[in-house]
């Protein structure tokens, strides 16, 4: 998709389901900026509000790309802040924290994704916001909570520390080597920013009943446990060291590369041995459990796998297999998936124009809601910094020249 693209474009006249919804969010880097995107591409409103100077941290993330002014963007936040205006407050200065508290009765979200307790000493905590608007809902996303003390509240977190304490690296680590970190990208950031999403919408439908807002509390270790579920929940069953039990699910070479399957029970064994030419092996008493399966994988059922693959592209393995009703998928390149059919058929990636004379444009993931009654874009692109101060802050707060003047040169906005 392009900026400006258009997808289920018979839908457009159904508006959006959170047209109306305006949030105001205190956020950097990506646990929050994710969640605030998606609301911002279901219809919200969002005003993001950035402290003078950087701005945002993730603008500092490397790569980058060159603004016509010399300064650089980083990725991290060019793929988290589509469709968003950008208002640039010193949270700081008194006056700038007067600022939001003025601005605070005008939203529904007021949400901030800083280090456990600095909202509270800027005086922006959840009980300032409730006294100057008790319906709004606010929302804190940190590494370990704002609501109850742990051996970790003041512990500063990235995705890669909450995704370590889940036990998913221990538990995929071999032998003495040292864990890979963020193996699949910021999965801490975007599980945190997921359920802070859920947890949004799920305020918004109290609020319709009740007419109260409240506090939305989530902690990007909480997410992790919870995405990691098979963590606690095998070793409460038993299983130690990273075991998985007695399933297939590795990695086979085909003729151009790596395919993974996952089999677990018997109707889908049969299913694989069939197809890959080995139907004996159904009666075979070495495969009559499924520990068996694992016991005699790299002697038997490996070699069986790979020389029927071996003829065959990944693609056309798992071609082969899914017809059969095994599943099975392909360990695409980086390459692969920005060229994959599925993902274009799927308007899941949104290319952005660069500033800087480079032809390939940013790609960033697009919406993976899709809904028949709602249309998708247009996309806007990410704000640049401050880019709508003066907008938002006389559209809401109707101050005129004059008063803007005076706060930019006292450093309050820029």
């Amino acid at each position: 998709m392009q900026l400006g693209d258009i997808r289920n474009a018979d839908a457009l006249g159904n508006g959006k389901p959170l047209d109306g919804v305006r949030v105001l969010a205190l956020e950097q880097m990506q646990a929050l900026p994710y969640a605030t995107q998606l609301l911002a591409r279901l219809g919200a409103d969002v005003v993001k509000v950035e402290p003078p100077g950087l701005g945002d941290s993730g603008r500092g993330s490397m790569p980058a790309w060159t603004n016509e002014d010399g300064t650089k963007t980083g990725a991290t936040f060019l793929r988290n802040n589509l469709d968003k205006r950008s208002l640039v407050i010193n949270l700081k200065d008194p006056r700038g924290r007067d600022l939001v508290l003025a601005l605070a009765p005008h939203f529904d979200i007021i949400a901030e994704n800083s280090k456990a307790g600095t909202m509270s000493r800027l005086g922006l905590g959840y009980e300032d916001i409730a006294a100057v608007n008790p319906a709004a809902i606010y929302v804190s996303v940190s590494g370990f909570g704002n609501t109850e003390e742990t051996p970790y509240s003041t512990w500063p977190a990235f995705a890669p520390v909450v995704e370590a304490m889940s036990g998913i690296y221990d538990m995929k680590q071999y032998g003495d080597a040292h864990p890979n970190v963020a193996p699949v990208g910021a999965l801490g950031d975007i599980s945190a920013a997921l359920f802070a999403t859920i947890g949004i919408l799920a305020a918004l439908r109290h609020r319709d009943a009740t007419g109260k807002g409240q506090y939305v509390d989530i902690a990007m270790y909480d997410a992790m446990v919870a995405m990691t579920d098979i963590v606690t929940n095998f070793w409460s069953m038993g299983l130690r060291g990273g075991d998985l039990g007695p399933l297939i699910i590795h990695g086979f070479r085909a003729s151009d590369g790596w395919f993974i399957i996952q089999v677990g029970r018997e109707a889908h064994f049969a299913k694989l041995v069939e197809t890959i030419g080995h139907p004996e092996f159904i009666d075979d008493p070495k495969f009559a459990t499924r520990q068996g399966w694992i016991d005699h994988l790299d002697e038997w059922l490996r070699p069986a796998i790979e020389g029927w693959a071996s003829t065959l592209t990944r693609a056309e393995a798992c071609s082969a297999l899914g017809s059969a009703g095994v599943a099975a998928g392909p360990c695409f390149t980086d390459e692969e998936v920005v060229n994959d059919p599925h993902v274009a058929a799927r308007g899941m990636l949104v290319e952005i124009p660069r500033p800087d004379g480079v032809a390939q444009p940013v790609i960033t993931p697009g919406n993976p809601v899709k809904m028949s009654r709602v249309s998708e874009g247009p996309e806007t692109p990410p704000p640049s910094l401050g880019q709508h101060t003066d907008s938002v802050l006389s559209e809401i707060l109707g101050l005129d020249d004059a008063a803007l003047d005076a706060l930019r040169s006292d450093g309050v906005i820029a």
